[in-house]
């Protein structure tokens, strides 16, 4: 009997490192389900990873900061008889100011989509993988996840969550065939830098921003290879580790300078 290919949910998958994931996966010849908010975008990628690989691509259009959407999106994965493989947890985004003085509602809605919707996705959807014992799930962090960070503190908390999150569920399921694994991205060159207002910052000014395709594919690989955490790129190995050894005044200091 025939074995059906792998089915992967990416979500953010519009553009950036979302959209080279997905190709990363078509390119080994898994089946997509692309969500993102743009269904315009989704369906030109659609058509572009089925031209290119032979898979075929499922388009579906979300908010993930809509608070509940997590049931809608099962619900319309029920009812087109869809079932997850992996679970690609892309989708965030960041906010860069003073906590008080950023919309409050963006703060929220952030949380919503970095930390909520991540988490119940993950849990909608993992009990089917540990009961088929194959599959898994990527979460993407940041090298944010590493230390407080000041002008960004929500979205640096949010990336800390994400890591820590990974780094337990990975050792939950050592014993199993389900893969969580954990990319930490340092800065790309994404539509995230405009969207965060980070392009005048230090962080952007002094640093070398990797290409989205290099990132999602050492987290692919990261993921293929069943690493609980990928930081692609070594100065951002060397950032990560030094932190650790870094009293967090001065780190939370380093971060708040980067991003001013």
């Amino acid at each position: 009997m025939a074995v059906s290919p792998e089915t992967v949910l990416i979500t953010g998958a519009s553009s950036g490192i979302g959209r080279e994931l997905a190709r990363c996966f078509a390119r080994a010849g898994s089946d997509c389900i692309l969500l993102a908010r743009t269904e315009e975008a989704l369906r030109e990628l659609a058509e572009t990873l089925e031209s290119d690989y032979g898979i075929t691509a499922h388009v579906l259009p979300a908010d993930l900061s809509t608070p509940g959407i997590g049931s809608t999106i099962i619900q319309n994965l029920n009812d087109r008889d869809l079932s997850v493989d992996v679970l690609v947890n892309n989708a965030g985004f960041g906010v860069r100011g003073r906590f008080s003085d950023l919309d409050p509602q963006r703060q929220v809605d952030m949380i919503q989509v970095n930390v909520t919707a991540l988490t119940d996705l993950t849990r909608r959807l993992l009990p089917a993988m540990e009961e088929r014992n194959r599959g898994g799930v990527l979460n993407v962090a940041s090298t944010a996840a590493f230390q407080p960070g000041p002008f960004m503190s929500v979205y640096y908390a949010t990336k800390a969550y994400v890591l820590s999150f990974s780094e337990g569920l990975a050792d939950e399921l050592d014993a199993s065939n389900v893969t969580v694994s954990c990319l930490a991205p340092g800065p790309t060159r994404t539509t995230f830098v405009e969207k965060a207002n980070m392009n005048e910052t230090h962080l952007f000014q002094w640093g070398v921003p990797m290409t989205p395709e290099t990132v999602a594919q050492a987290g692919y690989e990261g993921f293929r290879a069943e690493r609980t955490l990928t930081v692609p790129g070594w100065p951002n190995k060397i950032g990560a580790a030094m932190v650790r050894f870094t009293p967090r005044s001065i780190a939370r200091g380093i971060a708040g300078w980067l991003n001013r």
